[in-house]
């Protein structure tokens, strides 16, 4: 059936239809327990595969936020739940989008978004765990597959109109659109498909709840964030719900039901962490459009009544304009009180290097790597300076052995490739840059890329063997017109550069 759908709707449509509102709302049809269908209609291996071909979508809009220490935070606290909901059966990847949109979404293959606009208005780190454990959970229970068992029992226009939606809203395509895409299709359907949704939003809450606590957070931030979010809804049909309410529909009775599952385990007395601090004051520093609006937010208060955190965001928000004295004085004396936060090393290093002062911050990041080693912002801030500085290959080092151990994003591979290119080391920049296309989703340029590194004359057997290898593994998974398309073309002449 998932054949005759691929070859019904185009791949775009097909990719629209497995994004199920494990998080990004829609209506789905009611489907009895009888069992689990989801393996006869998408294998995980298939969802694996679909969810990264969207990821790529994704993070082809720009609206992936890169920021290495906010996506770290997410990844960390993610894991964290994830380890206590999952089998070892699901992979889970956490990424933030920038969208001051209120919202969340579970992808196939277990992606996970969380906007920037859900975080801040996240109270405490208890809530916005509740809210991860809440799409771990859609993953876990395998939510997706099962909506689209029960989207072959429904009109196919109807499904790929509805969710074709829906991805757009994810991907930061216009609301109103999505809205209008919604509700066209939600003419067509039953009203008996709302008991499905309402199912899986409940079992996701129930698993995602003794996730919580048994990953160490308080159970009652999942209600705690459901009770805040009921708060914001209009008082009139003309005003707009939040996104989160709009694909996370919160009723008196759910956020009650929460409570009374959340009770029935230990009450937690967990404190936020100093990331989730970093991360949350971080964001709030890029949300204003010029960096004078950030540093009078930070200025409102007087510093000595701010907390280390807060000083913290002040540091952040003098970095963005220029004001690298008095943010180096900041960092200083915050990682005077404690060395631990990975955070004040970088803001110390950054500082310093941007004073020219190169000794003191090259001095601050080797420390700092010796303290925590293969720490993934940390080694991509001072591999970014390197470059910067000159001494590439110092910074191809760092980052080989960070990527050789930590799975690396697209942009941290470009990083890469840039620094061995600088290095002369053309033959690793082109590999690299092939990696790069192959995560982004362009096989054809991820082969061409190889086969230029194949032409150099300096190149090793042991590259050689290397890379054609790679190459006849990427062609397995090429399509028949993609193999075409590589026989008709002439290999383009990008270079080395594009790296930079």
């Amino acid at each position: 059936m998932t054949q005759n759908l691929l070859q019904k709707l185009g791949i775009a449509t097909t990719l629209a239809m497995l994004v199920v509102v494990s998080g990004a709302g829609a209506d789905d049809i009611q489907l009895p327990d009888i069992g689990s269908p989801a393996d006869a209609v998408l294998s995980k291996s298939e969802e694996n595969r679909f969810g990264r071909a969207i990821m790529s979508q994704i993070r082809q809009t720009g609206q992936v936020v890169e920021d290495p220490l906010i996506a770290e935070f997410i990844n960390e606290i993610g894991h964290q739940i994830a380890a206590q909901a999952n089998d070892g059966s699901h992979r889970f990847e956490f990424f933030v989008i920038n969208d001051e949109r209120i919202n969340a979404f579970a992808l196939p293959g277990g992606y996970i978004g969380v906007h920037t606009g859900l975080i801040e208005a996240t109270r405490n780190e208890d809530e916005l765990a509740g809210v991860l454990a809440h799409e771990i959970a859609h993953v876990t229970q395998r939510h997706i597959a099962r909506a689209i068992h029960a989207n072959q029992r429904q009109g196919i226009l109807t499904t790929a109109l509805m969710l074709g939606a829906i991805v757009a809203g994810i991907a930061g395509g216009g609301g109103d659109a999505m809205q209008a895409g919604i509700a066209v299709a939600q003419g067509t359907a039953a009203q008996s498909q709302i008991n499905f949704t309402r199912s899986n939003e409940y079992e996701a809450d129930r698993i995602g709840i003794g996730a919580l606590h048994d990953a160490g957070y308080d159970p009652h931030g999942m209600a705690s964030f459901f009770d805040v979010m009921s708060r914001q809804q209009p008082t009139s049909p003309e005003l707009r719900a939040p996104e989160f309410l709009r694909t996370h529909p919160v009723t008196t009775n759910r956020i009650a039901e929460a409570r009374a599952r959340a009770s029935e385990h230990p009450r937690q007395l967990s404190t936020d962490s100093t990331n989730y601090g970093v991360a949350r004051v971080r964001m709030i520093v890029e949300r204003f459009d010029t960096a004078a609006e950030a540093v009078a937010y930070y200025e409102k208060r007087d510093y000595q009544q701010q907390s280390d955190i807060e000083r913290y965001g002040r540091a952040v928000a003098y970095q963005r304009a220029g004001r690298h004295n008095d943010a180096n004085r900041i960092f200083d004396e915050l990682i005077n009180k404690d060395e631990k936060v990975i955070a004040y090393h970088i803001g110390l290093g950054e500082t310093q290097l941007e004073l020219e002062n190169y000794s003191a911050g090259k001095a601050t990041f080797d420390r700092a790597v010796e303290l925590f080693p293969r720490n993934v912002p940390l080694i991509i801030t001072y591999g970014e300076f390197l470059v910067r500085l000159g001494e590439p290959k110092k910074a191809h080092k760092l980052l080989l052995d960070l990527m050789n151990n930590v799975p690396p994003t697209p942009e941290q591979v470009r990083l890469i490739a840039r620094a061995a290119s600088e290095a002369g080391d053309s033959a690793e920049s082109y590999y690299y840059l092939s990696e790069y296309e192959l995560m982004t989703g362009d096989l054809i340029n991820g082969i061409r890329y190889l086969q230029r590194a194949l032409t150099l004359p300096d190149l090793q057997e042991i590259q050689r063997i290397r890379f054609e290898a790679r190459i006849d593994f990427i062609r397995d998974y090429m399509t028949e017109e993609q193999l075409k398309q590589m026989q008709r073309s002439r290999p383009d002449r990008s270079s080395v550069a594009d790296a930079g």
